[in-house]
């Protein structure tokens, strides 16, 4: 099939999906597509990538960026900050309820004073902004259960599907090793690594809405909308296959096991084993793995490299850099200038990341960001279990599914920034009360001490669908 034909052919169904979607919420506001065009950008590639403008030498980019994503980004800033000013937020106590997520925004803010590239890192800082602003947009939607619901299709409905098309019919969708030649699968991407968190993310949704939809499946609604589920998770392991990413693929089983155990009857009987074992089992993988050294065994277990391709050198590089224990380098510096050429020397590898969450928190933000971070963590769970796992009206299993799956998944890979898996974190994490008047939404007649949890439980699911 031609190129052009092909892309043709999916932009017709994407249309009519979206037209004519057996879930779509007739009720949704046109705001919800500015959260939409984000996650879309952060979860494939920089406009100026899409449309070919390049930004000079490989430092240029990391360091100066490219006019166009700065233009688009700053615009969409600027909306989402309008949406939220028309909304009936109560600033004050969205602040002090949400005192881990502010005091890390905070004092990422405040490490750009010693960041040897200040004027990067606070347009770093503004940038990732936006991932805590679309999250207040959907959340402090009048229908947060829909509005999420709705976020989350249109993602997949937008980007898995193209992959596929890229992949197939277009170069940009592979990328060869220059020193090897092997290819890899990338689709809307520019890594494998980035399209197993695509699948990784849409996958996790689409399966906890095909579960928790299952009771009802005699409904002709819901049942249209189961199969437009399944179909999209056949796509989603088929591109989990081609990215080979086996951090994603042990996640993605993770994170549905997690759902899988909620929505069972053994789970509804036992629910707080569940809510008690789910960070156990990362406190016992951590203790068994770094502790005792165990990864390698782990790692061999699953048909991989024991050193985690090359991860455990990188981390030992990393580890013998000069940075300040306490503070780290400041927001999203570390992999600018000369360090970039230190861990290049150190390491062997031609890398920008850490490969670890924890790691890279550290590196930028120092022990007090990896302490404010925990902290967010803490918070994140306690705000999630506050409500029954296996909920039919709420998000309580799949945001408790995003948070054990992050955790896991910043062992091998850092996301504790911007990207999808931080912002299925910031799901559960951030509670929104809203001003109290006659006028007000049925979200802000909620009582404002519940949490985001509670407040999306206040919505029917399945029972609003049939």
């Amino acid at each position: 099939m031609p190129p052009l034909l092909a892309l043709s052919i999916w932009f017709v169904l994407l249309v009519l999906l979206l037209r004519f979607d057996p879930a779509k919420d007739p009720e949704a506001s046109w705001t919800l597509w500015i959260p939409v065009i984000w996650m879309s950008i952060g979860a494939s590639r920089l406009p100026s990538q899409w449309f070919g403008v390049g930004a000079g030498t490989i430092a240029s980019a990391l360091e100066e960026g490219n006019p166009l994503d700065r233009a688009i980004y700053l615009m969409l800033l600027v909306i989402s900050v309008a949406i939220l000013l028309a909304r009936p937020i109560d600033w004050g106590a969205l602040i002090t309820r949400n005192l881990a997520v502010t005091a890390y925004v905070s004092f990422a803010f405040l490490s750009i004073l010693w960041s040897d590239f200040a004027y990067v890192s606070f347009k770093r800082w503004c940038r990732d902004l936006g991932s805590y602003l679309l999250i207040l947009i959907v959340l402090s939607a009048p229908r947060p259960y829909e509005a999420v619901r709705t976020v989350l299709r249109h993602l997949c409905y937008l980007l898995i599907p193209l992959s596929i098309i890229l992949i197939k019919y277009f170069d940009i969708g592979t990328v060869y090793d220059e020193w090897s030649g092997l290819a890899s699968y990338v689709g809307v991407t520019t890594s494998k690594n980035m399209l197993g968190v695509l699948c990784l993310f849409g996958g996790i949704f689409v399966f906890w809405d095909i579960v928790r939809l299952w009771a009802d499946r005699t409904s002709p609604r819901i049942k249209r909308i189961i199969f437009v589920d399944f179909g999209f998770i056949l796509m989603t392991l088929y591109l989990l296959r081609l990215a080979h990413s086996a951090t994603s693929a042990v996640c993605f089983a993770i994170g549905c096991m997690v759902i899988a155990v909620a929505h069972s009857k053994w789970g509804r009987v036992h629910p707080s084993f569940i809510k008690g074992v789910i960070p156990a089992a990362f406190f016992l993988y951590l203790i068994l793995g770094f502790g005792l050294g165990l990864n390698a065994f782990f790692a061999e277990m699953l048909g991989r490299d024991p050193t985690l391709t090359d991860r455990t050198r990188i981390w030992s590089a990393l580890l013998s850099m000069d940075t300040n224990p306490l503070v780290g380098t400041g927001y999203e510096s570390f992999w600018l200038g000369s360090r970039l050429d230190a861990v290049f020397a150190k390491s062997g590898v031609h890398i920008n990341e850490a490969h670890n969450g924890y790691l890279e928190m550290y590196l930028n933000m120092g022990l007090i960001g990896l302490v404010l971070l925990v902290c967010v963590l803490v918070t994140t769970y306690r705000n999630i279990v506050r409500q029954p796992l296996d909920s039919v009206g709420s998000f309580t299993s799949l945001t408790c599914s995003l948070w054990v799956t992050a955790l896991f998944y910043n062992v091998t890979e850092a996301s504790f920034k911007h990207g999808l898996m931080w912002l299925g974190l910031l799901l559960g994490a951030i509670t929104i009360p809203t001003q109290h008047n006659d006028e007000a939404t049925s979200f802000a007649m909620i009582d404002d001490n519940v949490s985001t949890g509670e407040v999306l439980a206040w919505e029917s699911g399945p029972d609003r669908d049939s």
